[in-house]
């Protein structure tokens, strides 16, 4: 097990339990409140199961007057709420505490409103990705943030992680596609910002809340962008003999002023284990694989088709597939679709990471995990947004041998640190969480978290909602700016320091 350090529970919070439960039943009635260790069982970890925790109660809201009372209840008694969607965070961004409440907003699961002629799409947060698409495409229309979830992760969780997708290089993640949310404060008030209208006047607090994971309030409401279908799309398979080969071409189709509507890059133990799980028709010999969608007009598809053809040629591609139909073009997808499943048939466990790098980088990156691999004594498959240099390295390991969690996590850390040493960020699209949370200083310095931390204290003056996460030490609002060490002894002692 991790050894993971969280606020310590708040006794008096746990000494009051049974009456907090009733006091939450009054506002949830029905089956909206999970009390029993069994059934709270299904809540204890999210995407990132190397850790799980039981929280102090399960609430299931249905309606916002609800998600307002429960809050503003909390934030009387100084009980601390955990927000959570579907649960398919990967970096433990919905992980539970021992002495908070648990807001799941799966039930709010309707599509409240489609405009076609402002293109927009109104949905409540537990919505799927994929759902929203599913709503509108017998009119040719869709959503265009499309993570590997789609099919489970909720539009609610999209919007708190700022989620991406194989499209995002062309289209754009999740901030780029909201237009607007209703959002409830810890202290109950809702509020709205943005909507139908392209931009809002004022400061731009629908884009601080788009990736803010939980910390600043609770979404109820999401109004997002949907596009045209587009008329042609045609996919690309390429096959490289290295890896930093493959990375060379990405950097040099977007440097030829190409922008595909996908691209993605798998070297060779994802690529062996996709095509075992799909059948997608993956060549096995080569040691990287690129997919290159482009899509528009079909003269210009054409067009760019044979310009990406003739870049891979100069970077010494030995394979080219490129697809004649709409079911082969969605069967090469079919299989990065699957690439994390499919890497879960080949190790009993894997530690899913997340970091961005420039694109010129990709070979020196992928040059130094396989350095790192060789270190650590473990696997790494790699799947990743080569086009916007999103990187997904997949560590293999198993956690029922002694220490290897442990390794897994030392190396995943070094590959951030890595993508932070070229220039690079901690994350693309799975958030900080508790995954990066301790790894934060390596890209910020006290006064750049310090002032981050003064957003979240004018949001959340208590520090009750989801704590523990992003920050790497809890700090009270009072304190930011003023840390003193008098005669040896630190102000505001009772605060944990992770």
């Amino acid at each position: 097990m991790s050894t993971l350090a969280m606020p310590k529970p708040d006794e008096a919070t746990l000494g009051r339990r049974v009456t907090i439960i009733a006091d939450l039943k009054a506002i949830v009635p029905g089956e909206g409140v999970v009390e029993a260790v069994n059934e709270m069982r299904a809540f204890e970890s999210d995407g990132l199961t190397a850790y799980r925790q039981l929280p102090l109660v399960v609430v299931l809201p249905e309606t916002v007057a609800q998600v307002s009372r429960v809050l503003k209840y909390c934030n009387e008694r100084n009980i601390r709420v955990v927000p959570r969607g579907a649960g398919t965070s990967l970096s433990g961004g919905a992980l539970p505490l021992e002495d908070a409440v648990l807001l799941v907003m799966s039930r709010f699961n309707r599509i409240l409103g489609i405009d076609y002629p402002n293109r927009t799409v109104t949905a409540q947060p537990g919505v799927t990705n994929l759902g929203i698409t599913h709503a509108v495409e017998q009119e040719g229309f869709y959503y265009a943030p499309d993570p590997s979830s789609q099919i489970a992760c909720s539009i609610g969780g999209n919007v708190a992680e700022n989620s991406g997708g194989v499209h995002c290089l062309k289209y754009g993640l999740t901030a780029n596609n909201v237009l607007g949310i209703e959002m409830v404060l810890m202290n109950g008030e809702v509020v709205r910002l943005g909507g139908k209208h392209l931009d809002a006047e004022g400061y731009d607090l629908l884009g601080l809340m788009t990736g803010s994971e939980g910390l600043l309030g609770v979404v109820t409401e999401v109004t997002v962008r949907i596009l045209k279908k587009p008329e042609t799309a045609r996919a690309l398979l390429i096959g490289f003999p290295t890896s930093e080969q493959g990375g060379q071409c990405v950097a040099d189709i977007i440097g030829a002023g190409i922008i595909p509507g996908g691209m993605e890059m798998m070297d060779r133990p994802a690529i062996h284990a996709a095509e075992d799980f799909v059948q997608a028709g993956y060549p096995l010999e080569c040691e990287a694989l690129l997919i290159v969608e482009l899509d528009g007009p079909a003269v210009e598809v054409d067009h760019l088709i044979g310009a990406v053809e003739a870049i891979a040629i100069q970077n010494g591609s030995t394979t080219c597939r490129i697809s004649t139909s709409e079911e082969e073009r969605l069967r090469f997808w079919a299989g990065r679709k699957a690439a994390f499943p499919a890497v879960g048939r080949i190790s009993p466990d894997y530690y899913c990471m997340d970091g961005t790098i420039p694109r010129k980088e990709l070979p020196r990156v992928l040059a130094g995990m396989r350095d790192l691999s060789e270190t650590y004594g473990l696997r790494v498959a790699n799947v990743f947004h080569a086009g916007d240099g999103n990187l997904h390295p997949l560590i293999l390991y198993d956690a029922n041998k002694e220490g290897e969690l442990h390794k897994a996590e030392a190396f995943g850390a070094d590959i951030l640190r890595l993508c932070v040493k070229v220039g690079g960020v901690l994350t693309g699209e799975h958030g900080v969480g508790v995954e990066k949370r301790d790894l934060m200083p390596e890209m910020f310095n006290e006064a750049d978290l310090d002032q981050q931390m003064r957003v979240k204290c004018a949001f959340d003056p208590n520090h009750l909602l989801n704590p523990g996460k992003v920050f790497p030490q809890l700090r009270r609002c009072a304190e930011l700016g003023r840390m003193h060490v008098h005669r040896g002894q630190v102000a505001f002692p009772d605060i944990p320091r992770f």
